[in-house]
């Protein structure tokens, strides 16, 4: 066994054979690549399809979105309709411990790496299969990008209710493939575990729709958790008209007073105990009829403080508070500098950097800086 404090990679000798594309697949194998497994980037002629999204970009290929996701991998360049390069990939699979992919079922089949035929190269191989829906169900085999996932699991749905604009809109981020690439991670972890415990692979499905809509129904299944349903879906704090960031002198703020009390609390602080003090709050059905009014005086009386008095206000008396800062701002966000989240080096072909380091910390290791996202076939003199 390994001496404990060694600082050796956690996933140091596990062999990664990555053949997923985009975000969803890739973003689990950047997890599995900062724990220290080698990850081996299998690309088709062209390269991963995310190299040309996401732009702007210095050099063709290596756009923001892809260097984003696949640092710390090698590259291998395989056109798998050519036999010596399927060769190739027969020869790596023979020596990995994980093969994920997000090729359609009957194209993989076609190429020859289904699970029945790569496990006769490697009995114990974990054989991740990234799919868009499960294969159980009628919608197994369609294509799914993370609009259509948005949709489909009624997400789009969502800030219609909270602000009162019929259109169904998606949220403005990947957050359905995201989600699915940290399930996958996780359920590829313990696909390992389970192989340290009873030396067998198995083939792993990870589906966007089911994993995404499991994620957005744990607080939103609601009154259809039960059966029959006794209410209405969706958590109703979560879609609530007033529940939105409040103006200030010079920008706006987020409160949340999350315990009823603390509504009354934060109108009291920002200067009005009358309407605080108001009877009607003084038991938990009043607040809980009330917090509409409640949450309308607040922004009104916010309008009175600046930005950072609100926050300071609001600290100092045990509410939870922040600014509402912009995305172009959280490139010099202070507590992500102070905390050590930002990487700044320079890329062999990019130049200077700004990447994201492994957000998790652990007493009993450091995660080293991984290696930079590489050029398309950047490794394949080391696998060829």
């Amino acid at each position: 066994m390994i001496e404990a404090g060694d600082n050796r990679p956690m996933l140091e000798g596990l062999r990664v054979v990555d053949m997923t594309s985009v975000v969803f697949g890739p973003y689990c194998t950047q997890i599995l690549a900062d724990f220290g497994a080698e990850v081996i980037k299998v690309e088709a002629p062209g390269g991963d399809v995310f190299r040309h999204a996401a732009r702007p970009a210095r050099t063709p290929g290596m756009a923001p979105g892809y260097i984003a996701l696949n640092r710390g991998k090698q590259s291998l360049l395989l056109d798998l309709k050519q036999d010596a390069d399927r060769s190739i990939l027969s020869d790596l699979l023979c020596n990995a411990d994980i093969f994920i992919h997000n090729v359609r079922a009957e194209a993989i089949a076609r190429l020859g790496f289904d699970y029945d035929t790569v496990r006769e190269l490697a009995p114990d191989i974990i054989y991740a299969h990234c799919v868009g829906f499960g294969s159980g169900g009628p919608y197994a085999g369609l294509q799914a990008y993370d609009d259509v996932i948005q949709a489909a699991s009624g997400t789009a749905t969502l800030l219609p209710r909270a602000d009162g604009d019929a259109r169904p809109r998606y949220l403005p981020s990947l957050i359905a493939d995201k989600v699915a690439g940290l399930h996958a991670a996780y359920a590829v972890m313990g696909a390992v575990i389970h192989r340290l415990r009873t030396g067998a692979g198995q083939h792993v499905e990870i589906p966007m729709f089911e994993a995404f809509s499991s994620f957005m129904l744990k607080e939103h299944l609601g009154g259809n958790t039960f059966d029959p349903p006794v209410g209405d879906a969706c958590y109703a704090r979560q879609v609530d008209p007033h529940r939105q960031p409040f103006p200030t002198r010079d920008g706006h703020v987020s409160i949340v007073p999350y315990r009823l009390d603390h509504f009354t609390k934060v109108v009291a602080l920002m200067g009005d105990e009358a309407f605080a003090a108001q009877e009607r709050f003084a038991t938990v059905e009043g607040l809980v009829a009330g917090q509409p009014d409640l949450y309308t005086r607040i922004a009104e009386l916010s309008t009175d403080f600046a930005t950072s008095e609100l926050v300071e206000l609001m600290h100092a008396n045990a509410i939870p508070a922040m600014p509402v800062r912009d995305m172009a701002d959280m490139a010099s966000e202070p507590h992500l500098h102070a905390s050590g989240f930002f990487l700044r080096r320079e890329h062999p072909s990019e130049g200077a950097m700004v990447e994201m380091r492994e957000p998790s910390r652990f007493s009993g290791w450091d995660a080293p800086d991984p290696a930079p996202a590489p050029r398309l076939g950047e490794h394949d003199s080391t696998y060829r």
